[in-house]
């Protein structure tokens, strides 16, 4: 499992209801129905990765996330999943919306562009970054909405969402000290475990 996911699951109760955005594989999904037992159903657009879903027992159902989540109700979920996606959405706004209107609590992973590695790529090479971090060049890169740490954490106050969790940690998932003094700067990936604040209404 990758080590973000490992960090994930530990958030995840026991025979609670899961949504996975974007699921892929389905490696963590079937990780929770094996060890936690959990309920859950992935929403998947790549049909061999669907496939592969299939093939570890896990529910999946084709959905293109730009599309929305209408066709699940309010509160019908414990938690929803969105790793590594957010920035490749053509709406991350209106999906974290949605994923907290379906669900009691959100877990969302993106990579962190306020870091210093890709600060540095623009100040002193003049180029997009690439990296292992970021591995793409500009005209192939799945991602649209660049974010930072920073950036998130004022979409949450904004828009009146609790964060629960936040961990930020290298390109390697270790926390670091230094990481923690300063996360927008020496973080490269963001994990964020966050609900509707009390009184705030679903939408």
């Amino acid at each position: 499992m990758r080590p973000d996911l490992a960090i994930i699951q530990k958030w995840i109760e026991p025979g609670s209801r899961v949504l996975d955005l974007g699921c892929g594989d389905g490696t963590l999904l079937s990780y929770l129905q094996n060890e936690k037992q959990i309920h859950g159903i992935g929403l998947e657009i790549d049909e061999d990765k669907m496939n592969a879903c299939l093939g570890k027992g896990v529910n999946v159902i084709q959905q293109d996330l730009n599309k929305g989540l209408d066709n699940f109700e309010t509160d019908s979920f414990d938690t929803v999943l969105l790793t590594h996606t957010l920035q490749a959405v053509r709406y991350p706004d209106l999906l974290v919306k949605e994923m907290l209107r379906i669900g009691k609590n959100c877990i969302v992973t993106f990579p962190n562009f306020g870091n210093w590695r890709s600060r540095g790529y623009l100040a002193f090479k003049g180029r997009m970054p690439v990296s292992d971090f970021m591995p793409y060049q500009w005209y192939d890169t799945p991602n649209i909405h660049f974010c930072t740490v920073k950036d998130f954490d004022e979409f949450c106050q904004a828009h009146d969402i609790d964060v629960l969790t936040r961990t930020v940690v290298d390109y390697n998932h270790r926390h670091r000290q230094l990481i923690r003094l300063f996360p927008n700067l020496l973080g490269e990936i963001a994990i964020y475990h966050f609900t509707r604040k009390n009184g705030a209404a679903a939408s």
